[in-house]
């Protein structure tokens, strides 16, 4: 049975790293705004260092080393999948259009069945 706990962030120092990391994230944002007599370059830069500066804090928080874990396993999932070949790629897709195609002849035979039985045989409308 899966545990049904919600996991919180655990110590002060972690929440601490976590709010630092929004903090800093905010700082490039409003340094991208204050910035505004400066000339492009220099806001983008100062953006870029805000947010890469909170993701940096944000990746040596336990939520930020579960989040790389978590992507290191995914990756190597990502490895063990056996993708099909071109040729079956193809083949499943000629099948799908295939059955796609058989059943939507089949619901529009069965449409017109209904329609001239209902409108036609017991309604008398056409």
């Amino acid at each position: 049975m899966a545990s049904t706990e919600v996991e919180t962030v655990a110590s002060g120092a972690d929440k601490a790293k976590l709010a630092g990391a929004v903090l800093l994230a905010l700082a490039g944002f409003a340094a991208y705004f204050w910035l505004d007599s400066h000339g492009a370059l220099i806001r983008w830069l100062a953006l870029l260092a805000g947010l890469i500066a909170g993701a940096g804090v944000f990746l040596v928080s336990e939520s930020g080393r579960r989040l790389v874990g978590f992507s290191k396993d995914a990756w190597h999932e990502v490895h063990k999948v056996v993708w099909p070949t071109r040729r079956e790629a193809i083949q499943m897709t000629v099948y799908v259009f295939a059955f796609v195609f058989v059943m939507a002849l089949f619901l529009w035979l069965v449409d017109k069945l209904l329609s001239w039985s209902l409108y036609s045989l017991i309604l008398g409308w056409r």
